[in-house]
């Protein structure tokens, strides 16, 4: 598919925009002129809607919005459910020059009435299903609210003709925000030009979407990843995506790709095991799929050689962020290599830095810094934490790396996760990458723990897939394989066995609980 009229690409990656822009038309607009009104841009459960239908409920959202006092500027808060309504008012906002931001729909009452004050916003639609979190919310911080259902009522009744209001491309369009998982959550502000970059960079260049594909993702819109997988890769190439708004379990997957027949999909490592867990029991036919993509957390290799053994597609491990928007390093089709993040996108420049700020040689550990067109401008309300992550263009991802003889990069933890045993560094993904090789582990997580000597050595948590069957004998098995397998300094000195981990929204293991 030929790029939007107005919209290029240098040879070095970099786009080129118009200087009065907004990013709804080539997204949304632009598919009635290129002749795919009728094409079905959403799938769900209960309904279809085409490009035609999409378009013309953007435009009934964005006046709806301005009826109901919201003007250019101001923010849109949308806890919203992935739907149909999503897609309506996150473009209906923007191009009706309004800031959608659309948070994590699993927080609590609390973290909600942060939001609306840090946010300021205007008004706050939000699912029904979420009403028992975000009612409380609104009493402690009262701010103008709807239902979904009560601003689609609405939504009907205004005019389904809508002039986008232009802007810079960097000017802010939306923000999502952080996990917060060791903090306040932080409003990554994100400009117009960035959802084309991530769209065209990856979306395009790395994973190949076009318009014959159907994107299905098991990670919700609400959070970057998600957002990019079934919504803008979609819209950018006229393609489709599926939307559930279920909790996504082996059943509910299986369920949807045997139903529409996704050629891309989209999950995380913690899934993918449990996927396999489940096809051990029971066949499925996936045989739609042509791509299968993870992030959120470090694709083990043992998880990338069963899922192939199993069906023949190969998972695209990758990394991204919420300031980046999207991967911004990853493995492809015809270039990976397993129990490693890939190689930088093209357009996003990764560098791998000391204490110092100095790069490190190749094969070293460092911290791992990413400069690119879709990172975030800044973070609202938060000038000494923007000062601090991004810095000349560069963002501090808080990641550690090193990058291998061949150039692919290896994630290592993050930077607070990284332990020092006997002098040395030791990355815990390492160690837990060792022992989910075991056929009785489904997931691990390493952290640091003082010995008797108040020194630190790994301690491994470890989830089982058969619940109660932790015994010294495995636990020696364990040991002796990280012993075999790994330099002799890194096996756990204990490891001790639980039904589950304590993880982010987005799938992310949170070792500082565990330490806590």
């Amino acid at each position: 598919m030929t790029l939007p009229s107005g919209i290029s690409f240098s040879s070095d990656n970099k786009v080129h925009l118009p200087a009065r822009f907004n990013v709804a038309v080539p997204f949304i607009d632009r598919h009635l002129t290129d002749g795919r009104g009728a094409k079905i841009a959403i799938r769900t459960a209960h309904e279809t809607v085409s490009y035609a239908q999409l378009a013309e409920r953007v435009n009934r959202t964005g006046n709806a919005l301005t009826v109901l006092g919201l003007a250019p500027g101001d923010r849109l808060l949308m806890v919203v459910k992935d739907c149909p309504a999503f897609f309506y008012l996150f473009w209906g906002a923007i191009k009706a020059g309004i800031v959608p931001v659309p948070p994590n729909t699993l927080l609590r009452a609390p973290d909600y009435a942060y939001m609306f004050e840090d946010s300021g916003a205007r008004l706050v639609v939000y699912s029904s299903e979420f009403a028992g979190e975000i009612e409380p919310a609104l009493k402690e911080k009262p701010v103008k609210a709807l239902t979904v259902d009560a601003f689609l009522a609405a939504m009907e009744k205004a005019s389904d003709a809508l002039e986008p209001v232009l802007a810079s491309p960097t000017d802010d369009c939306f923000w999502l925000y952080s996990s917060g998982s060791t903090g306040r959550p932080k409003g990554a502000v994100h400009a117009h030009r960035d959802m084309v970059v991530t769209s065209e960079l990856y979306g395009v260049r790395v994973l190949g979407v076009g318009a014959d594909d159907i994107s299905y993702s098991a990670a919700k819109l609400f959070f970057a990843y998600g957002m990019g997988n079934a919504m803008t890769f979609p819209l950018w190439t006229g393609s489709t995506a599926i939307l559930d708004d279920r909790r996504p379990t082996p059943d509910t997957t299986f369920e949807n790709i045997e139903r529409y027949r996704p050629t891309l999909y989209f999950g995380v490592p913690t899934l993918y095991a449990a996927l396999l867990v489940a096809l051990d029991a029971k066949p499925r036919t996936l045989d739609s799929l042509r791509a299968c993509v993870s992030a959120g957390e470090p694709l083990p290799a043992e998880i990338f050689r069963r899922w192939k053994e199993k069906t023949g597609t190969v998972i695209l491990d990758g990394i991204g962020s919420t300031e980046c928007l999207h991967i911004f390093i990853g493995n492809r089709l015809d270039d990976y290599r397993p129990g490693t993040s890939g190689k930088p996108v093209p357009g996003y420049e990764a560098r791998v830095l000391d204490n110092d700020g100095r790069p490190v040689k190749r094969g070293e550990s460092g911290a791992l810094w990413i400069r690119s067109e879709s990172g975030a401008r800044y973070y609202w309300n938060k000038p000494e934490k923007t000062a601090e992550t991004m810095v000349d263009g560069w963002l501090n991802t808080g990641d550690t790396y090193r990058e291998d003889p061949d150039g692919y990069l290896v994630y290592e933890g993050r930077n607070d996760d990284m332990l020092k045993v006997g002098g040395i560094w030791c990355s815990p993904i390492e160690i837990e990458s060792c022992l989910i090789m075991h056929s009785a582990v489904l997931e691990a997580a390493v952290i640091g723990r003082a010995d008797e000597d108040e020194l630190i050595k790994p301690q491994a948590i470890v989830v089982l897939k058969q619940a109660g069957t932790g015994n010294d004998a495995l636990t020696d098995e364990l040991m002796g394989l990280c012993k075999k397998t790994l330099a002799p300094y890194k096996y756990p000195r204990w490891i001790e066995y639980v039904t589950e981990l304590p993880k982010t929204a987005t799938g992310k293991i949170q070792r500082f609980k565990l330490r806590g």
